[in-house]
């Protein structure tokens, strides 16, 4: 009777859905929930000027990303999984002068990495504008650069969730499988930063989450795929970003628009062309011809005087604000999660 009611052992939910006991924490053991450790600071001076919105903008997916924020003091805070374990950033300008602190495994790196971040490799002097609403565009963005995070499957994967849906379906996707399979991200920050899942997590992720997540079969495979062999798709940070799209594709259901939005954040890839966008092509079209209706091929004709610099100036294009106005409803977001 006694063994009866002994208190059961403490069990958690696996990622597979079973249940498994929670051993004691051992001596020297990390704690569950990160701590405010002591933050390692630097200070970077950019040769010339800086908008933090603009080169980090693109990072984030969403107003609601758990990956990213921006504070009311102008500071913009990253969480990251980087080759020594996870980090958080934040990074502020004060009077022309970058001030970066970073916590936990990855604070080194993150720091580190601070210049080419805010792109201290990016030549704006290679681009020359050859039309009146990209100059104009120019002139009002001097701080615009293309950072590179030197991080590949932070910028793939969600990349393979945005593939033909919705911004909002993509973003909403992203957020709930980060904010249940990552970790809370370290440094001083509320619940609601987290670190993306490590490959392993993501691998084990089951497809029942995929389908509350509204992830199809498709693209949830295709993580799986990229996944299982992360550490040779990382390289490609390092490579020529014609060498490094070619690596990218070679993983099934990754074509050249899905490298192309990994490459422009990961490598900074000045003409890296979201070949296969939705919308990319009648907004160039519409900005540099006033044609609505051009395809991929005339987006390529139009953006020929920038080659080399094609996705900077389509960067500027879509900055501008020029865009051909509407003539239906916006495209009515699915929600597989209810079939």
């Amino acid at each position: 009777m006694a063994g009866r009611f002994a208190p059961r052992p403490v069990t958690r939910t696996t990622v597979r859905g079973g249940e498994a006991a929670i051993p004691p924490p051992r001596p020297g053991s990390r704690p569950a929930q990160p701590t405010a450790s002591p933050a390692l600071t630097r200070k970077w001076t950019p040769q010339g000027p800086l908008d933090l919105g603009l080169v980090l903008g693109p990072l984030r997916r969403g107003p609601y990303d758990p990956t990213s924020r921006r504070t009311p003091d102008g500071s913009v805070w990253r969480s990251c999984r980087t080759p020594t374990g996870p980090g958080t950033l934040r990074v502020a300008m004060r009077g022309g002068e970058v001030e970066a602190a970073a916590w936990g495994e990855g604070a080194d790196w993150l720091l580190a990495q601070l210049p080419p971040l805010l792109g201290s490799l990016d030549d704006p002097s290679a681009f020359a504008p050859r039309h009146r609403i990209v100059a104009e565009t120019w002139r009002r963005c001097p701080g615009l650069r293309l950072g590179r995070t030197g991080l590949v499957m932070e910028s793939l994967i969600p990349s393979i969730l945005e593939q033909k849906v919705t911004t909002d379906e993509a973003y909403r996707a992203w957020r709930l499988l980060v904010r249940k399979y990552g970790e809370p991200a370290p440094g001083p920050v509320d619940g609601g930063m987290h670190v993306i899942p490590d490959a392993r997590t993501w691998s084990l992720i089951p497809s029942w989450e995929w389908h509350r997540a509204g992830v199809d079969s498709k693209r949830s495979a295709t993580v799986v795929r990229a996944v299982r062999v992360a550490r040779r798709l990382e390289e490609a940070a390092a490579m020529s970003p014609e060498d490094a799209s070619a690596r990218l594709q070679l993983i099934p259901g990754i074509g050249p628009w899905t490298a192309a939005e990994t490459l422009q954040r990961s490598n900074g890839a000045p003409d890296a062309v979201s070949v296969g966008d939705y919308h990319l092509p009648s907004i160039v079209g519409y900005a540099l011809a006033g044609d609505r209706t051009a395809d991929d091929a005339a987006m390529l004709e139009l953006l020929t005087p920038y080659e080399g610099q094609r996705h900077r100036a389509a960067r500027l294009i879509l900055l501008s604000g020029r865009t051909p106005p509407r003539r239906a409803p916006r495209m009515t977001p699915g929600n597989i999660a209810r079939l």
